[in-house]
């Protein structure tokens, strides 16, 4: 259980949210809804207990399972199974018992007794903590968020970043704590794992908050909701579903304006009796009282709704370029043993459009990477055309330098530009005032995302790999990039599973991994884009 008692966060000097209070007990499914920039991914940050609010009190009861939308795991060289395994201590277990088992076969008589011994208190603990049941728990919940023995059996160092991300939502989900905080659960999901996931946390018994940009899993999901009121710097909270919320909300907002509109027509009518009055000596003090009521009047309303703003992406006209600005020729990447790809093709011409499909892990963000040319491949090449200019969007927003803040990471990308234009740009990607003064690697997802189309949209690119560019944004923001995809005059090679993102592509050809086949876009790979 996590309960919140007059909190307030601030992000330097700016107040996201003030005495708020709130509860997620057993039983409690809430969704954390408001627009990005609210606050949403830093109080979860908080309630996990990764940072201190700037007033008020959290407390936890019980342990806390908490999924951030970018996770970094500090060890790599682990395997997938064992990173799961990890949330209730089971992988040093069965680690210890396979060492033991070594011993027992190999060593002499002294060291078989010892190793036995050893054996023995493992083997009780493993069962404390579940046994081969834990274990078939574990691999059910793999399965379900697709992930297959084959990746498991991988050091995660080798795994794509949607495969990683999806072993610390099965580890989160597996570790059995008795309050779960998911920021995107189903970034990097297929359709049918989402569908899963959905079941799995509808069923849930202990407390739950989550964030979502997928509507339907909140609205299959949640009994409460709490809206983070961006404009108001406070948090309401419904104890109510999705649908009931959106109405209560909606009429919530029409009895602010009425009472506003009350308050506004009463107070006008005294600071009117007040000045007539006034005018005569004997009832000056009571006209000062009188305008002073007023005054307390108007302070004590709460401020109109403010439309909520979102970003506004307009691509200026690409750099001039040669007719094929992007060539790759036998492209060959494999991780060890592990082969992803062998032998792929590409040609991508000027203005072209291509959408790259495969299942996880068959390696769409590797080829972006190697395109991008920030990785090598094993064997091909890839080859600049005359006057390409590469702009890469990556879905780990490997390309922020996170040292830095939101200002310096513009000019870097476009060192041409003075202060104000930068400014101006990044204003239109909702960053003003002091916030072009954090630093990258306080951002939340969704402020992650448009700084780095912000950076896209300067760097006057002819070619766009882009991959996933619409995680983690609100849906008016997502409608804005999809617009700006729409118009844009260069090439563009996407990844996504976002099927209005492939649609607002319009795409001419499909190149489908591992295999490297191309083919003419056609409705028929539709179905093929949220499997991806």
């Amino acid at each position: 259980m996590i309960t919140a008692s007059g909190v307030e966060i601030r992000v330097g000097p700016r107040l996201l949210m003030d005495d708020v209070t709130f509860r997620v007990g057993p039983g409690d499914r809430v969704g954390l809804v408001g627009r990005n920039g609210a606050g949403k991914t830093t109080l979860t940050t908080i309630l996990a207990g990764y940072g201190d609010p700037s007033g008020g009190a959290i407390t936890r009861t019980g342990e806390v399972g908490y999924l951030p939308q970018d996770p970094r795991t500090g060890d790599l060289d682990v395997l997938g199974r064992d990173r799961i395994l990890s949330a209730r201590g089971l992988d040093a277990v069965i680690r210890g018992m396979r060492a033991t088992e070594v011993t027992m076969a190999s060593g002499d008589v002294e060291e078989r007794d010892r190793a036995m011994r050893r054996y023995s208190r493992l083997e009780a603990e493993f069962t404390a903590k579940g046994g081969y049941a834990a274990e078939a728990e574990a691999a059910s919940i793999a399965s379900s968020l697709g992930l297959p023995d084959r990746v498991l059996e991988q050091e995660l160092r080798t795994l794509s970043g949607g495969q990683r991300r999806r072993i610390e939502l099965a580890r989160i989900l597996f570790s059995g704590a008795e309050t779960l905080l998911l920021d995107e659960p189903t970034n990097h999901l297929d359709a049918d794992s989402v569908v899963w996931l959905r079941d799995h946390l509808r069923a849930y018994s202990g407390g739950l908050l989550i964030i979502s940009h997928d509507v339907d899993l909140i609205e299959t999901v949640v009994n409460k909701v709490f809206y983070l009121d961006a404009n108001r710097q406070t948090m309401d909270v419904y104890n109510m579903g999705w649908k009931a919320y959106l109405a209560q909300r909606e009429a919530d907002e029409r009895r602010r304006h009425r009472e506003r509109a009350n308050t506004e027509k009463k107070a006008a009518a005294l600071m009117a009796q007040a000045d007539k009055m006034r005018a005569k000596a004997t009832k000056a003090v009571a006209a000062q009282n009188m305008a002073r009521r007023a005054e307390r009047m108007l302070a004590g309303l709460e401020g109109e709704r403010q439309s909520d703003k979102v970003a506004r992406l307009r691509f200026p006209t690409p750099a001039a370029c040669g007719k094929t600005p992007l060539q790759a020729e036998g492209l060959s990447r494999s991780y060890g043993s592990l082969e992803i790809f062998t032998d792929v093709d590409l040609s991508i011409d000027r203005g072209s459009r291509v959408v790259v499909l495969g299942l996880n892990g068959a390696g769409k963000t590797t080829l972006l990477r190697l395109l991008s040319g920030i990785d090598r491949p094993d064997t091909g090449e890839v080859i600049a055309g005359h006057g390409l200019k590469l702009g890469y969007y990556a879905q780990e927003h490997e390309t922020l330098d996170v040292g830095r803040t939101v200002l310096e990471n513009m000019k870097t990308a476009a060192p041409e530009l003075d202060e104000t234009q930068t400014r101006k740009v990044l204003g239109s990607f909702l960053f003003s005032g002091d916030d072009v003064d954090k630093p990258a690697a306080v951002l939340s997802g969704g402020e992650k995302t448009r700084l780095a189309l912000a950076t896209l949209v300067v760097s006057a690119a002819n070619v766009l790999l882009l991959d996933e560019p619409t995680n983690n944004l609100d849906p008016a923001s997502r409608e804005e990039i999809l617009a700006g995809l729409r118009s844009y005059e260069g090439a563009v090679v996407l990844v996504s599973h976002d099927e209005g993102a492939v649609r607002a592509l319009e795409p001419e050809r499909v190149l489908l991994l591992p295999d490297g086949v191309e083919d003419l876009w056609g409705r028929d790979y539709e179905d093929l884009i949220s499997l991806a």
